[in-house]
């Protein structure tokens, strides 16, 4: 079976280490879920908006997931910060564990969610 491509937004929409894009997706069991996708060094990278220590939307502002510096997620109800690329905890209290990664991909100016 050919994997399904849903568009979250345009290319344009995403600045490097900018806001990110809210949206909603399912898992396999058809339990909805907020996601996010973000731009780092010239790649999106999408995830659950969920923090790996407590179940809470990282972002602070709608969108605003990146801590001041614009280098690392941060979780802003605790502090914990992220790779951006890989989703692991490299700060905080849930260091070494991982935001759950979403199959994201940007092609014809569009940042898809492929499943």
């Amino acid at each position: 079976m050919a994997a399904r491509k849903r568009l979250i937004c345009r290319t344009s929409e995403l600045e490097e280490c900018g806001s990110g894009v809210r949206f909603v997706t399912t898992d396999k069991n058809g339990e909805k879920l907020p996601g996010f996708v973000i731009r780092h060094n010239g790649i999106v990278f999408g995830y659950v908006n969920r923090c790996a220590h407590i179940q809470v939307e990282l972002d602070w502002q709608h969108g605003e997931f990146f801590d001041a510096d614009r280098q690392l997620l941060m979780c802003a109800t605790h502090g914990a910060l992220y790779a951006p690329n890989t989703g692991e905890c490299v700060g905080g209290p849930c260091h070494g564990a991982f935001l759950t990664k979403l199959p994201m991909i940007e092609e014809d100016d569009g940042v898809y969610l492929v499943n």
